[in-house]
């Protein structure tokens, strides 16, 4: 299984979209994972589904739902959509295509943006 790893709240953590945890993140959502995708590649994601794939990647990556349900409240709500946005289209992109959608841009000797 693709794991991410990033910082979250209050230190380094890993998410794991499992078959488990897809299922029930298409059963929250109401809609395919494919659909769910595409909602985080056009940006029409909703604010909840984005929640549900951080809460849900933590819990794939060995965090108590408990504990998930925790760093949710304390640290993803609080925070500005633009950085949820990120690291739930990460957790996406690394069980989609095997890495996460930042590791898709680099820059250049010149500072430029280039696509790997």
């Amino acid at each position: 299984m693709t794991e991410h790893r990033a910082f979250f709240g209050d230190g380094e953590k890993t998410f794991t979209l499992a078959d488990e945890q897809i299922n029930e993140l298409e059963r929250k959502a109401g809609f395919g994972i494919g659909a769910l995708y595409q909602q985080f590649v056009t940006m029409q994601f909703r604010f909840g589904d984005a929640l549900e794939v951080l809460r849900l990647g933590l819990i794939g990556g060995g965090t108590s739902p408990v504990r998930a349900s925790e760093l949710i409240e304390a640290y993803a709500k609080p925070t500005p959509i633009v950085e949820i946005y990120g690291l739930a289209f990460d957790i996406l992109e690394t069980r989609w295509s095997g890495q996460p959608a930042s590791a898709e841009i680099s820059q250049d000797e010149t500072g430029q943006d280039v696509a790997e």
